[in-house]
């Protein structure tokens, strides 16, 4: 059964608990969330939900509708989030592109 948003929680609420879910070893797309949590064109505020969470979260599970790791921060670029998805056993090429037919988790 698919994810349904709490209504009585804020959208980075579900946000928050809707990453936590993203099994290991599969990863999701900023709309996707976006979409389970309630505000299907809401795909950037995911990424800076992400971005300023402070919680434990595996957020490198999260990538663009296109299967392409599009992270732009200094502080974790491109090649961090890649070997944090290798070593979850997800292929990631060499342009930074994974599967989402193979390794996409869509909230079932």
């Amino acid at each position: 059964m698919p994810y349904q948003a709490k209504s009585s929680a804020t959208f980075k609420e579900n946000i928050i608990r809707l990453t936590q879910m993203i099994p290991f070893g599969k990863v999701t797309t900023y709309g996707t969330l976006a979409i389970l949590a309630g505000k299907p064109r809401a795909s950037r505020i995911v990424g800076g939900v992400l971005h300023n969470c402070k919680k434990d979260l595996p957020w490198y599970r999260v990538i663009n509708r296109h299967g392409f790791i599009s992270i732009k921060c200094f502080d974790h670029p491109k090649s961090f989030q890649k070997g944090l998805l290798e070593a979850e056993g997800i292929e990631v090429s060499k342009d930074f592109m994974i599967d989402l037919g193979k390794y996409g988790w869509w909230g079932k």
